[in-house]
């Protein structure tokens, strides 16, 4: 099971920080993830991270380098994305993902544990 929080309203230019408690079976895939998904838009990929390997971050959307952070806790099998800087064309559900794929894990089709969403708005 995979369950999102910390999204909510804020102003542009401020910061959020999206949790992910994973359960220890989906921490030991090959990657996790976060991706993003606004209306009418397809879902996109935030940012990902190695997990079993612990070889850190593997892929940053370009819209996201410089004030995403993408983080994990393995003590508490948590994954974080820190989100600074926000714009209002960071609103969007943002989803964690857990996955087995080897390569940049930046992608949909590379995952198959998905979270429920948590809903981030910047105005």
């Amino acid at each position: 099971q995979l369950v999102e929080s910390g999204g909510g309203s804020v102003q542009t230019g401020g910061s959020l920080r999206l949790s992910c408690a994973a359960s220890g079976y989906f921490y030991s895939t090959y990657c996790m993830g976060w991706f993003r998904q606004a209306p009418g838009k397809e879902r996109e990929g935030v940012a990902a991270i190695r997990t079993r390997t612990g070889g850190g971050p593997t892929y940053y959307a370009d819209s996201v380098k410089g004030r995403f952070t993408i983080s994990q806790d393995n003590a508490k099998n948590t994954l974080y994305l820190q989100m600074n800087a926000l714009k209002p064309e960071d609103t969007a559900t943002y989803y964690c993902a857990a996955g087995y794929s080897v390569g940049l894990c930046s992608r949909t089709y590379e995952y198959g544990y998905w979270g429920q969403g948590t809903q981030v708005t910047v105005s």
